[in-house]
């Protein structure tokens, strides 16, 4: 893509939830072996159209963007927010980094989330 000569932007995003798609909802299905205080990275709805906005006024032209909120929840939070539970466990993590990405790079190119935290998204209603 790059020697196309070609206008491109690749954007890249984490756990996407949000205005009741279900996936949090979900999450309990899928992370029955995971690690309670592993951390990941997620987005709501609101910010990937913000994202694709600003990729479309070619903020992001020519380079590869992780786009996330701005604090990535422990597995253990995010099934806490469900009502869900989980056990602790005194483990340590394998990959304490797996599940989280640096969304630094679309902060200093302009991108700022509406929704900055799943706990704002809950209190607001947004999940």
């Amino acid at each position: 893509m790059r020697d196309s000569g070609l206008n491109w932007s690749i954007i890249r995003f984490p756990f996407v939830y949000g205005d009741g798609d279900g996936h949090l909802e979900s999450l309990a299905q899928h992370v029955g072996a995971w690690h309670p205080a592993q951390r990941m990275s997620t987005i709501h709805h609101r910010d990937i159209a913000t994202a694709i906005q600003l990729a479309l006024e070619g903020a992001f032209d020519g380079r590869v963007v992780n786009v996330s909120d701005d604090a990535p929840a422990s597995i253990y939070e995010l099934l806490s927010l469900l009502g869900a539970r989980m056990d602790p466990s005194a483990e340590p993590l394998a990959n304490p980094w797996y599940l989280q990405v640096d969304g630094s790079l679309a902060r200093s190119l302009g991108f700022r989330p509406s929704v900055p935290t799943v706990y704002q998204a809950q209190q607001e209603g947004l999940l």
